[in-house]
Formats: C-alpha cells, structure tokens, sequence
C-alpha cells in the first residue's frame, strides 16, 4: 500500500472535498479537531475513547456531515503529534486509506504569553490551524516525522533493550554498595565471577559477618543482578552475528563497515546504524538536525549570543556520538578530523574544548553518513 508520510506539502488541495483532522492524543482520551467541507465556518471538536475504531467511527461521521451539506469527501487527512503513542495509530490509518502526518512536537509554535490558557481542546485546534498552514505550503511553520517502517523501528529494540538493562545493573551495583557501606563492608565487586564465596568472607567494620538480613537482601539483589547479566550476554551475542559471516542485507553491511574502522566497536556501529543511518535525510544539515547537534542562536537587536546546540534530536545518537568522538581522538589522532579538532582548539581548555568536541562529533557523523552513503573515501 503507498504510504502517505512523505514530508512535503500537499498540491491541489481541494478543501470541498478533503476533510481535514487534527487529534490531540492522551491515555485517556482524543480531542478532534475537524475542518469538514461545507462546515469551515464551525468549529468542529469531538471527544473520543482513545482507541483507532472510534477515531475511524468519528471520520465516517464527518464524512456524513458533509455529505448533508452537499459536498462529497474523497480524500481524508489525519494529523497527531509524536510522543509515547509511537506510529502505530498511522500505520492503521494508512493500512484504511487515509493520509497520515505525524508533527514534531517541538516544532509546533505555541502561545508566548505568560499566563496562556491551555487544554486539549485548545491543543488538538492549534494543530488543525497548523496542520492547515503546512497543507498551504507555509515554509517552516512545523516539521514532520517521517513514519518509519515497522521492521526497522523493531529492529531499534534490541540496542535500547541492552541500554535499559544496562542502567538496571549499574542501579543494582549500587545498591548492594549501598548496603555494604551502612554496615562498613567494603572491597566487594558483585561483578566478579567469585562474587558469591567472597559474600560469605564479608566483615562488617565491627569484625562480625554479614546480618542475615542484609547478607539475604544481597543474594537475591545478586540474583536479579545474574538474571540482568545473562540477558545482556543473550543480546550482545545477537548483536555481534551483524559483523560475523556474510552481510544479508544494507543494514548489516553498514554495521560491518563502520567496526571496520579503528575506535568504533560492533555496539556503537549498531547505535549508529539503527538509530541514524537506517534513515533517509535530505541532506546532512537534516542529519545534524536529528541528532540534536545543531546550533540554537539568540540574536535579537543589539544582544548575540551562543546558547549551545539544540537537544532535540535522538538523545541515544547523540550521547554515542560525543562519547564516540573523545575515542576517536585517542584511536585516529592522524585522522584528517582530529588534526582539525586540535587545530582549532590550539591549547584552549575547560568549555571550548566541550564545544568542539560536540563539533567534532557533528561532522563525524556526517562523514560516516556520506560514506556509507557512496563508496569509501575516509582518509583514517
């Protein structure tokens, strides 16, 4: 089936028979906000149960409104911002015939003034009048999110799985620290292969063993801990079959020609690949976009100022690639970039040096994009 998420405005719009929504979505309920032909003087707004068939159930009723009023409905545009609903509201839409957009929310301009009145109803209205600016061709009033392809959003899942799991050991470390240090414990890894017998050596700093409670507290926080760490183990062993053997498709063969390069290791390839390089962008400042990386000026009359890079791209993209570039200044110190980085930076230290880091990792990520993109002509 065409999908309809491209990111351009539509042409020949025919308001007369084009029936034009914009739904303001919650776990509770979706606020529609409808232009219905025939019916562009009213202010058309339903509340509905926060699920696909009563939004296709409310469509099918504007559709008969307007049928009423003399005008047949050919065309049916649908509009929601991204957020924690994720994109399978518009791929079911899509699977039934209707065009979908998904807005940035971040993009959406909104109301400056101090005490601004707002609500659902309000919101879901300010996205048809935004929705209605962008169909008219608008240069920049918002931006679209592109509707990825549900096997590659699926194929996201892994490396965010192992991120998560990460974090769930570093907390339970901490906590079996936690617990050792109120008793005067310390020395003690529960990373350690032979972490279980040296638990039973443990004395507190009153030379007495472990309370029972505490020591039991311990065992079970180190068998969440196993579980965690087998879990890990079970990803990281799916993830590296990506760089073993023949490449099956595109995306394993980008992951295989980024851990080719010296100071890019099979997990950081996979971020890169999954999180960035699986997208189309139109050109590299929309990369840069996306990753967050882009400069935000404040210029305004007489007072110019630098306030850092935007942030609002994909935080695991971005965290990778400034972690990333400090390795490549260790790995590649020949490498075209890094003799620019040091360049630039002469002997400048403290904030300077965070700033050109995350400009180094800019255009590093611009220069993998253009080489996965077209043969390889890295000079590292």
């Amino acid at each position: 089936m065409t999908q309809h998420s491209h990111l351009t405005t539509s042409t020949g719009l025919d308001y007369d028979r084009t029936l034009i929504l914009a739904v303001e979505v919650s776990s509770r309920s979706w606020i529609v906000a409808a232009q219905v032909p025939g019916l562009q003087h009213k202010g058309v707004k339903q509340q509905l149960a926060p699920r696909a068939d009563a939004l296709m159930a409310a469509i099918e009723g504007y559709k008969r409104r307007a049928t009423a009023a003399g005008m047949a409905v050919d065309r049916v545009i649908v509009a929601y911002e991204s957020g924690g609903s994720g994109f399978w509201l518009a791929r079911w839409l899509q699977q039934r015939g209707v065009e979908v957009y998904v807005m940035q929310p971040s993009s959406v301009p909104v109301d400056r003034r101090m005490r601004r009145a707002k609500s659902d109803r309000i919101d879901a209205d300010m996205l048809l009048r935004t929705l209605l600016a962008w169909l008219r061709g608008e240069p920049r009033v918002c931006s679209m999110v592109p509707v990825p392809d549900e096997a590659v959003e699926d194929a996201r899942r892994p490396i965010r799985e192992r991120e998560e799991l990460i974090r769930a050991r570093v907390a339970l470390v901490n906590r079996i620290e936690a617990v050792l240090t109120v008793l005067g414990a310390g020395d003690y890894n529960p990373l350690r292969r032979d972490c279980r017998e040296r638990l039973g050596q443990l004395r507190t700093a009153l030379d007495q063993p472990l309370p029972p409670h505490a020591r039991a507290q311990i065992e079970r926080l180190l068998d969440r801990l196993d579980l965690i760490r087998q879990q890990v183990a079970d990803l990281e062993a799916q993830r590296d079959q990506a760089v073993e053997g023949e490449a099956a498709g595109r995306t394993e063969q980008m992951i295989q020609r980024l851990a080719r390069l010296r100071g890019i290791g099979v997990q950081t390839a996979t971020v890169l690949v999954h999180e960035a390089f699986v997208r189309r962008f139109r050109n590299a400042r929309a990369l840069g976009s996306y990753a967050g990386l882009t400069g935000t000026p404040y210029s305004s009359g007489g007072t110019q100022r630098e306030q850092g890079i935007s942030k609002d791209g994909n935080r695991r993209l971005r965290a990778t690639l400034v972690e990333l570039a400090w390795m490549w200044l260790r790995y590649q110190p020949g490498c075209a970039l890094s003799r620019w980085f040091h360049d630039r930076l002469g002997g400048s230290r403290g904030r300077l040096r965070k700033v050109m880091i995350v400009a180094l990792a800019r255009k590093l990520l611009i220069t993998w994009w253009t080489m996965l993109l077209k043969p390889p002509r890295i000079s590292c």
